[in-house]
């Protein structure tokens, strides 16, 4: 973090906002937007959430972002007159290039990921894995690479292959059904588990030359059906 993103950061949580908008109002316009650049960096790559991310798969899909930390990331009207709004999970996962190039000259011992159209469902349980079957979202995955968005596949949850590796993981960890205070940390999926549905839909893609010069943070068969989807789309 530069020294004038931790001192305004430092005015915004302990002076008044008047001296807040001071600041910035003495700030240079270059620096502003210094600023503001190494701030959404930070963001869009943090580790430990993934907000930002999520925030614009589900927008750049045409939904409202729901800020609830519980329930659907988001919703948009049907396009039926009367008929329920639609809802959405986004899976958004980003790729750390610095990750993979220290695997690839040696100083990383474990395998990084890669982008492979997939995601996880954290902390999950038969009861939750029951309530979005009969909800029916959209599913959302999206992949970045350094907080550049690649691309977003849209999906129904109730896709015949996602919801057969979603039951089988289930059945693993609870072989005699959900248990109190216990989850499966962790039930994910690939673009195997999807990619056969006739209702999967390519809602975004970076250019061909982007999508290549990005090619080593891709699983080379998913790249190749991002490819093969784009020029479905055309």
């Amino acid at each position: 973090m530069n020294k004038e993103l931790s001192n305004i950061i430092e005015i915004y949580s302990t002076k008044t906002h008047g001296q807040f908008t001071q600041r910035l109002t003495n700030s240079s316009k270059e620096s502003v937007i210094a600023v503001l650049t190494d701030l959404l960096t930070m963001y869009i790559n943090d580790k430990n959430s993934s907000s930002l991310r999520e925030f614009i798969t589900v927008t750049l899909a045409g939904y409202e972002h729901s800020e609830k930390k519980i329930g659907f990331n988001g919703f948009k009207q049907s396009s039926i007159i009367g008929g329920k709004p639609i809802a959405c999970e986004a899976k958004p996962k980003n790729i750390g290039s610095e990750d993979v190039e220290s695997y690839k000259r040696g100083l990383r011992k474990s395998k990084p990921q890669v982008l492979n159209g997939g995601g996880n469902f954290t902390d999950y349980t038969n009861a939750r894995f029951k309530k979005d079957r009969l909800a029916n979202p959209n599913v959302l995955t999206s992949g970045f690479v350094d907080g550049k968005l690649l691309f977003i596949i849209e999906f129904p949850f109730n896709t015949k292959g996602f919801l057969n590796k979603l039951k089988l993981q289930l059945k693993k960890h609870f072989p005699r059904g959900d248990r109190p205070n216990n989850f499966l940390r962790s039930a994910n999926f690939t673009y195997k588990d999807y990619l056969t549905s006739r209702k999967i839909g390519l809602i975004f893609s970076a250019s061909n030359e982007e999508l290549t010069d990005h090619s080593g943070y891709f699983d080379k068969k998913f790249l190749q059906k991002l490819f093969n989807l784009k020029n479905e789309k055309k």
